[in-house]
């Protein structure tokens, strides 16, 4: 019976009731926070018409993440027609052409300082004590694709040959959480998307393809720290051998060594000594190779850092934990369901997004841990009224118990 309600729902074949949506008590703390965003864009509404604002847009955003019932822009409108959606959310019936419009009127970049807020206020949940000993905030960066719908392709800056963005996400390892995502087309470089928002008293955990010279330079320069795997044929020369420990052999360092990175001739050299260590991996052998993705990876990897007083088992802990960002990824488009975008702007697909951060914020801050799907199924099934408030604590209570 559920399961067919919420086909008829995203089919558009279903009226939400009020009985279908329930939990508005978890949205208390953050319409507080939004509401200072109430009188963005109302300046030339000098007639006091505008029924819908920025943060009861934002409201039925985050009703969509937390509600599966709520399944598209179509389920949206249903639920602003109820009674109990007006009254806790503060906000009036909407339509298409109101939410729409919206998605290109409010200033998405409004909703950064909230996330930061937000961010701020999570914890640090349960890690391995080594990654305590490192100086900066550890943060993951990289980059996932998602496919824009044809009609987007020329509502945006994409073209036939590139229907696809990218989202350029930070996500702070410590606290399990993503603290920022920038928008771009799927062929921005990376590297340099990083190299226009880096932050001081971080330490950056990049792959492959953010190992550039001149981004090395950038990130000591802004008096923080890298750790980065670096191709397999990177050219270096030696200054010191250091001893491999038994606890880093134990944890498949090959060699610790003191270079100087990049040949002579080399543009945006390094200016500094760096660190190369060697570890050894279990390659990942895809069934078919070919487009992105770079070459194959070998029995070895690179790992290039300037933290020259680390135990080189913990650089290796650190570059492993990178993994958390790609879970994150699979969290944010197959469970939070952002591969399906609700606007066919650029504005609208930021507002989308950094809701999305918020939705994943909100679900740390609730548990004291980070978003997974057992946890994200059981307020979904709050939000449903399939779970009472005493059962959704309870598991909550179990996880504040439990390591991450």
């Amino acid at each position: 019976m559920i399961a067919r309600v919420m086909d008829d729902a995203r089919a558009g074949k279903h009226d939400l009731r009020e009985e279908d949506l329930s939990g508005f008590k978890f949205f208390k703390p953050i319409l507080k926070m939004l509401d200072r965003l109430h009188q963005q864009a109302t300046a030339r509404d000098k007639a006091h018409n505008r029924t819908l604002h920025y943060d009861q847009h934002v409201a039925l955003i985050l009703l969509y993440f937390f509600n599966p019932i709520v399944s598209s822009l179509r389920s949206i409108v249903s639920a602003s027609k109820l009674k109990k959606v007006q009254k806790k959310l503060n906000c009036a019936r909407s339509s298409l052409g109101s939410l729409s419009e919206a998605n290109r009127l409010f200033d998405a970049d409004l909703l950064l300082a909230i996330l930061g807020e937000l961010a701020g206020q999570c914890r640090p949940v349960g890690h391995d004590p080594r990654l305590s000993e490192v100086k900066g905030i550890l943060t993951l960066v990289d980059g996932t694709l998602l496919k824009a719908l044809p009609r987007l392709v020329e509502a945006m800056w994409l073209d036939e040959k590139n229907k696809a963005f990218k989202l350029h996400t930070h996500f702070e390892l410590l606290k399990g959480v993503p603290v920022g995502m920038t928008l771009s087309d799927a062929n921005t470089s990376e590297w340099k998307t990083l190299a226009g928002s880096l932050l001081a008293e971080r330490v950056y955990v990049m792959d492959r393809g953010y190992a550039c010279f001149e981004l090395f330079n950038l990130i000591m320069d802004a008096r923080s720290s890298f750790v980065c795997r670096v191709r397999d044929n990177s050219v270096y020369q030696v200054l010191e051998e250091r001893v491999v420990t038994p606890e880093a052999a134990e944890a498949g360092v090959i060699s610790d060594r003191i270079v100087m990175l990049g040949c002579d001739t080399a543009e945006h050299k390094p200016t500094r000594r760096l660190r190369l260590i060697e570890i050894r991996c279990t390659p990942h052998r895809k069934r078919m190779h070919g487009g992105r993705g770079g070459p194959r990876q070998g029995e070895v990897l690179l790992i290039a850092t300037d933290l020259l007083d680390l135990p080189a088992e913990v650089i290796g802990l650190i570059f492993k934990c990178r993994w958390e960002i790609e879970i994150f990824f699979r969290f944010f488009k197959h469970v939070l369901g952002c591969r399906h975008l609700l606007a066919h702007n650029a504005n609208g697909i930021r507002i989308q997004t950094y809701s999305a951060i918020i939705a994943c914020l909100l679900i740390a801050l609730w548990t004291g841990n980070k978003p997974t799907l057992r946890t994200y199924e059981m307020i979904c099934f709050y939000f449903t009224g399939l779970a009472d408030e005493e059962e959704l604590d309870a598991h909550l209570s179990g996880l504040k118990t439990q390591p991450a």
